[in-house]
């Protein structure tokens, strides 16, 4: 799929070089809408880039646990919405992803890292859950993006 990205970026780079700055932050804008679009969805229905689905949750005990339990939540569903999941986009470059408090959120569960659920807590490793990443979907959506905008 890299080699897929690169000949896009490749074919592209020509092209994108004769379009005025105004125009180029335009395009890089609706492409980084149309990406957080895309892992938007691609994380409410709980899949890895690879079309995998992601680890389930590990089981709590709840037993002593008092008042209503809510079970099978989806994981993620505050960090998908667009005001945790940023686009930035110049005419030079396009950007997914989280920032502050967030982002090392995301990175724990896109690597699988070691992180501790609260303070004072044990390190727990969490499974691997990758949020953000391309698709072959993606490329098509940044090709039909570049191709429209160029139409």
């Amino acid at each position: 799929m890299t080699n897929r990205l690169e000949t896009l970026e490749d074919w592209a780079a020509g092209l994108l070089g004769q379009l005025e700055p105004a125009s180029r932050n335009k395009l890089a804008r609706s492409i980084g809408q149309a990406l957080r679009r895309s892992q938007q969805q691609r994380i409410i229905v709980q899949r890895n880039p690879d079309g995998s689905k992601y680890a389930p949750r590990k089981q709590r005990n709840l037993r002593g646990k008092q008042g209503r339990v809510k079970r099978k939540l989806k994981m993620f569903l505050k960090l998908r919405t667009a005001s945790f999941l940023k686009v930035q986009g110049d005419g030079n470059a396009i950007s997914v992803g989280f920032t502050g408090r967030i982002a090392r959120i995301a990175r724990t569960h896109q690597f699988g890292l070691k992180d501790r659920a609260e303070q004072g807590a044990p390190d727990v490793t969490y499974d691997r859950r990758e949020l953000l990443g391309f698709t072959e979907s993606d490329i098509d959506i940044i090709r039909e993006k570049l191709l429209s905008h160029l139409a």
